[in-house]
Protein backbone atom coordinates (compact mmCIF):
# COMPACT_ATOMS: atom_id res chain seq x y z
CA UNK A 1 0.00 0.00 0.00
CA UNK A 2 1.45 3.37 -1.00
CA UNK A 3 2.00 6.39 1.27
CA UNK A 4 -0.61 8.24 -0.77
CA UNK A 5 -3.13 5.54 0.12
CA UNK A 6 -2.25 5.85 3.81
CA UNK A 7 -2.65 9.62 3.63
CA UNK A 8 -6.12 9.21 2.17
CA UNK A 9 -7.06 6.70 4.88
CA UNK A 10 -5.94 9.04 7.67
CA UNK A 11 -7.84 11.90 6.06
CA UNK A 12 -11.02 9.82 5.99
CA UNK A 13 -10.48 8.68 9.59
CA UNK A 14 -10.15 12.33 10.58
CA UNK A 15 -13.54 13.07 9.00
CA UNK A 16 -15.20 10.26 10.94
CA UNK A 17 -13.48 10.28 14.34
CA UNK A 18 -12.30 12.93 16.79
CA UNK A 19 -8.54 13.04 17.35
CA UNK A 20 -7.05 12.40 20.78
CA UNK A 21 -6.17 15.91 22.12
CA UNK A 22 -2.73 14.85 23.32
CA UNK A 23 -1.57 12.66 20.47
CA UNK A 24 -3.84 13.52 17.55
CA UNK A 25 -3.62 17.30 17.37
CA UNK A 26 -0.86 18.66 15.16
CA UNK A 27 1.85 20.85 16.60
CA UNK A 28 1.83 24.40 15.28
CA UNK A 29 4.02 24.99 12.22
CA UNK A 30 5.59 28.01 13.97
CA UNK A 31 6.40 26.19 17.22
CA UNK A 32 7.88 27.20 19.64
CA UNK A 33 7.08 30.83 18.70
CA UNK A 34 3.39 29.84 18.45
CA UNK A 35 2.01 26.63 19.94
CA UNK A 36 -1.25 24.75 19.66
CA UNK A 37 -2.87 24.53 23.11
CA UNK A 38 -5.68 22.33 24.31
CA UNK A 39 -7.63 24.10 27.07
CA UNK A 40 -8.97 21.96 29.91
CA UNK A 41 -9.92 24.58 32.54
CA UNK A 42 -11.18 28.16 32.42
CA UNK A 43 -11.34 30.73 35.28
CA UNK A 44 -15.06 30.19 35.97
CA UNK A 45 -14.70 26.42 36.50
CA UNK A 46 -15.31 25.27 40.07
CA UNK A 47 -13.74 21.87 39.42
CA UNK A 48 -10.41 21.03 37.82
CA UNK A 49 -10.85 19.16 34.55
CA UNK A 50 -8.04 17.06 33.19
CA UNK A 51 -7.61 15.02 30.05
CA UNK A 52 -8.03 11.27 30.48
CA UNK A 53 -4.85 10.01 28.83
CA UNK A 54 -6.42 6.76 27.65
CA UNK A 55 -9.67 7.98 26.11
CA UNK A 56 -8.90 11.64 25.35
CA UNK A 57 -12.08 12.80 27.10
CA UNK A 58 -12.09 15.45 29.80
CA UNK A 59 -12.64 14.08 33.29
CA UNK A 60 -13.10 15.74 36.68
CA UNK A 61 -9.77 15.57 38.48
CA UNK A 62 -10.90 17.27 41.69
CA UNK A 63 -12.96 20.22 42.96
CA UNK A 64 -11.04 23.49 43.09
CA UNK A 65 -9.82 23.82 46.66
CA UNK A 66 -11.30 26.68 48.69
CA UNK A 67 -11.34 29.99 46.79
CA UNK A 68 -8.64 29.01 44.30
CA UNK A 69 -9.59 30.08 40.78
CA UNK A 70 -7.27 29.50 37.86
CA UNK A 71 -6.46 33.03 36.59
CA UNK A 72 -6.07 32.10 32.91
CA UNK A 73 -7.06 29.49 30.37
CA UNK A 74 -5.21 26.38 31.48
CA UNK A 75 -4.33 23.26 29.53
CA UNK A 76 -1.44 21.59 27.75
CA UNK A 77 0.56 21.58 24.54
CA UNK A 78 -0.25 18.51 22.38
CA UNK A 79 2.54 16.12 21.41
CA UNK A 80 4.74 17.19 24.33
CA UNK A 81 5.94 15.14 27.30
CA UNK A 82 7.95 16.07 30.39
CA UNK A 83 10.65 13.53 31.08
CA UNK A 84 14.48 13.41 30.81
CA UNK A 85 15.08 16.48 28.64
CA UNK A 86 12.75 18.74 30.62
CA UNK A 87 14.07 17.43 33.95
CA UNK A 88 17.69 17.95 32.83
CA UNK A 89 16.95 21.58 31.92
CA UNK A 90 15.29 22.15 35.29
CA UNK A 91 18.35 20.72 37.08
CA UNK A 92 20.66 22.84 34.92
CA UNK A 93 18.82 26.01 35.90
CA UNK A 94 18.30 25.19 39.58
CA UNK A 95 21.57 23.44 40.36
CA UNK A 96 19.68 20.47 41.80
CA UNK A 97 20.36 16.85 40.95
CA UNK A 98 17.20 15.15 42.18
CA UNK A 99 14.58 16.27 39.62
CA UNK A 100 12.61 13.93 37.37
CA UNK A 101 9.95 14.62 34.76
CA UNK A 102 6.29 14.40 35.75
CA UNK A 103 5.25 12.10 32.85
CA UNK A 104 2.60 14.56 31.65
CA UNK A 105 2.22 16.83 28.63
CA UNK A 106 3.59 20.35 29.05
CA UNK A 107 1.19 22.65 30.92
CA UNK A 108 0.32 26.08 29.55
CA UNK A 109 -1.58 29.13 30.81
CA UNK A 110 -3.05 31.33 28.07
CA UNK A 111 -3.87 34.94 28.86
CA UNK A 112 -6.64 36.72 26.97
CA UNK A 113 -8.84 39.74 27.60
CA UNK A 114 -11.81 37.95 26.04
CA UNK A 115 -14.22 35.83 28.07
CA UNK A 116 -14.01 32.18 27.08
CA UNK A 117 -17.05 30.30 28.36
CA UNK A 118 -15.88 26.68 28.28
CA UNK A 119 -12.85 24.46 27.92
CA UNK A 120 -12.30 21.47 25.61
CA UNK A 121 -11.12 23.85 22.90
CA UNK A 122 -8.01 24.47 20.81
CA UNK A 123 -6.21 27.81 21.15
CA UNK A 124 -3.18 29.12 19.28
CA UNK A 125 -0.93 30.74 21.87
CA UNK A 126 2.32 32.72 21.90
CA UNK A 127 4.67 31.67 24.75
CA UNK A 128 6.20 34.68 26.55
CA UNK A 129 7.67 32.99 29.64
CA UNK A 130 7.01 30.41 32.29
CA UNK A 131 7.10 29.30 35.89
CA UNK A 132 9.77 26.77 36.82
CA UNK A 133 7.67 24.76 39.22
CA UNK A 134 8.78 21.65 41.09
CA UNK A 135 6.02 19.43 42.47
CA UNK A 136 7.25 16.73 44.83
CA UNK A 137 10.63 16.52 43.11
CA UNK A 138 9.10 16.51 39.61
CA UNK A 139 9.65 19.18 36.96
CA UNK A 140 6.21 20.68 36.33
CA UNK A 141 6.83 23.81 34.23
CA UNK A 142 3.92 26.12 33.52
CA UNK A 143 4.36 27.94 30.22
CA UNK A 144 2.79 31.43 30.23
CA UNK A 145 1.41 32.53 26.88
CA UNK A 146 -0.96 35.04 25.32
CA UNK A 147 -3.70 34.16 22.87
CA UNK A 148 -2.56 34.77 19.32
CA UNK A 149 -4.01 38.02 17.91
CA UNK A 150 -5.52 39.01 21.26
CA UNK A 151 -6.53 42.68 21.03
CA UNK A 152 -4.86 43.59 24.33
CA UNK A 153 -2.39 40.94 25.44
CA UNK A 154 -0.76 40.21 22.07
CA UNK A 155 1.44 43.26 22.67
CA UNK A 156 3.13 41.36 25.51
CA UNK A 157 6.16 39.70 23.96
CA UNK A 158 8.08 38.64 27.08
CA UNK A 159 7.38 37.94 30.73
CA UNK A 160 8.85 41.36 31.56
CA UNK A 161 5.79 42.91 29.86
CA UNK A 162 3.37 41.20 32.26
CA UNK A 163 2.24 43.30 35.25
CA UNK A 164 3.37 42.01 38.64
CA UNK A 165 -0.23 41.63 39.80
CA UNK A 166 -0.94 39.14 36.99
CA UNK A 167 2.20 37.14 37.79
CA UNK A 168 1.30 37.17 41.48
CA UNK A 169 -2.08 35.64 40.70
CA UNK A 170 -0.51 32.90 38.60
CA UNK A 171 2.19 32.02 41.12
CA UNK A 172 -0.26 32.11 44.05
CA UNK A 173 -2.63 29.73 42.28
CA UNK A 174 0.01 27.14 41.49
CA UNK A 175 1.66 27.36 44.90
CA UNK A 176 -1.64 26.76 46.71
CA UNK A 177 -3.95 24.80 44.39
CA UNK A 178 -3.00 21.44 45.94
CA UNK A 179 -2.41 22.55 49.50
CA UNK A 180 -4.78 21.99 52.42
CA UNK A 181 -4.65 24.09 55.61
CA UNK A 182 -1.97 22.84 57.97
CA UNK A 183 -0.14 20.89 55.30
CA UNK A 184 3.42 21.58 54.26
CA UNK A 185 3.75 23.13 50.77
CA UNK A 186 3.92 20.54 47.99
CA UNK A 187 4.96 22.86 45.19
CA UNK A 188 7.73 25.40 44.77
CA UNK A 189 8.46 27.92 42.04
CA UNK A 190 12.19 28.46 41.73
CA UNK A 191 12.16 30.91 38.82
CA UNK A 192 9.91 33.04 36.66
CA UNK A 193 11.60 32.91 33.26
CA UNK A 194 11.26 34.69 29.95
CA UNK A 195 10.44 33.92 26.35
CA UNK A 196 13.70 32.25 25.32
CA UNK A 197 13.66 29.78 28.20
CA UNK A 198 9.98 29.05 27.51
CA UNK A 199 10.89 28.17 23.93
CA UNK A 200 13.62 25.83 25.18
CA UNK A 201 11.20 24.05 27.54
CA UNK A 202 8.76 23.59 24.63
CA UNK A 203 11.53 22.21 22.41
CA UNK A 204 12.71 19.80 25.10
CA UNK A 205 9.19 18.60 25.84
CA UNK A 206 8.78 17.77 22.14
CA UNK A 207 12.04 15.78 22.22
CA UNK A 208 10.79 13.89 25.27
CA UNK A 209 7.54 13.14 23.43
CA UNK A 210 9.39 11.83 20.39
CA UNK A 211 11.60 9.65 22.60
CA UNK A 212 8.54 8.20 24.36
CA UNK A 213 6.02 7.88 21.53
CA UNK A 214 7.99 8.38 18.33
CA UNK A 215 6.05 8.93 15.12
CA UNK A 216 2.65 7.55 16.10
CA UNK A 217 1.14 8.03 12.65
CA UNK A 218 3.89 5.97 11.02
CA UNK A 219 3.49 3.27 13.66
CA UNK A 220 -0.27 3.20 13.12
CA UNK A 221 0.23 3.08 9.35
CA UNK A 222 2.53 0.07 9.78
CA UNK A 223 -0.06 -1.65 11.97
CA UNK A 224 -2.75 -0.93 9.39
CA UNK A 225 -0.50 -2.27 6.63
CA UNK A 226 0.13 -5.48 8.61
CA UNK A 227 -3.63 -5.88 9.19
CA UNK A 228 -4.26 -5.36 5.47
CA UNK A 229 -1.66 -7.98 4.54
CA UNK A 230 -3.10 -10.42 7.07
CA UNK A 231 -6.60 -10.00 5.64
CA UNK A 232 -5.23 -10.56 2.15
CA UNK A 233 -3.49 -13.77 3.27
CA UNK A 234 -6.67 -14.97 4.96
CA UNK A 235 -8.64 -14.26 1.82
CA UNK A 236 -6.10 -16.17 -0.25
CA UNK A 237 -6.33 -19.16 2.06
CA UNK A 238 -10.14 -19.17 1.83
CA UNK A 239 -10.07 -18.85 -1.97
CA UNK A 240 -7.78 -21.88 -2.21
CA UNK A 241 -10.16 -24.14 -0.27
Amino acid sequence: MSQQSFDKIWKMIGLRYTSHPWHGLDTHEKSPEVVTSFIEVIPSDTVKYEIDKKSGYLMIDRPQKFSNIVPALYGFVPQTYCKEQVAAYCMEKTGRTDIVGDDDPLDICVLTEREVTHGNIIVNAVPIGGLRMIDGGEADDKIIAVMEQDEVYSSWRDISDVPKTVLDRLTHYFLTYKQLPGESPKCEITHVYGREEAHEVVRRSKLDYEAKYGDLESALSLTLFEAFNFSQRQKGMLDSL
